[in-house]
């Protein structure tokens, strides 16, 4: 039976990063508690200061520039582009990972998953649009002070870093929606 919650911005648990170097605002997963045990996570950073990332092995790692002028990455000593607002990155949880800030503290999006046990898309969607999936797990991330999410016919309404989490889908889902954001299906590997 096919579950849905709405996630509000304001309820999002505060943790501390792996590394000690700063905290998130966890907005789901899928099991497991504090850093260890998840199949997938989403969450919200703050970066006040350039400085190195945490490492997750065994996954991979989809970051998203939510608010601020945006941020390099050095992935296992590479230069990323400039990463700007609603610009996806994707880099492996185990890479040495350093940023540098373009200019002032940002807020970045995060998806961590482990790819042997989950299939992942990320999509950023610029306003109204629709899509069929039929992914076991859907996202609906609202970067909008209002979103209306049409969902097989029912209505939700978000507002800015709100999420709307569907899980236990086992067929074809209507997605509709009116305002920016961002989709992620994840699919369990056979």
């Amino acid at each position: 039976m096919r579950e849905l919650k709405v996630l509000r911005a304001v309820d999002y648990p505060r943790m501390p990063w792996k590394n000690g170097g700063g905290s998130t605002e966890e907005i789901t997963r899928d099991a497991g508690t504090g850093l260890d045990g998840f199949g997938w996570r989403l969450s919200i950073a703050d970066i006040a200061e350039s400085g190195g990332f945490s490492t997750f092995a065994g996954y991979q790692r989809v970051i998203t520039v939510l608010q601020g002028a945006g941020m390099t990455l050095s992935v296992d000593g590479q230069d990323t582009r400039a990463l700007l607002p609603l610009d996806p990155f994707a880099f492996s949880g185990q890479s040495q990972v350093a940023c540098t800030l373009l200019d002032g503290p940002i807020r970045d999006f995060n998806l961590i998953y482990a790819p042997q046990r989950y299939r992942a898309r990320l999509q950023w969607l610029a306003g109204e649009q629709r899509l069929l999936t039929s992914a076991g797990t859907v996202l609906v991330f609202s970067v909008s002070e209002s979103l209306s999410v049409q969902l097989d016919g029912s209505l939700q309404h978000l507002g800015r870093h709100d999420c709307l989490h569907v899980d236990a889908n086992a067929g074809l889902l209507d997605i509709a929606v009116n305002a920016p954001c961002c989709v992620i299906e994840l699919t369990p590997q056979a």
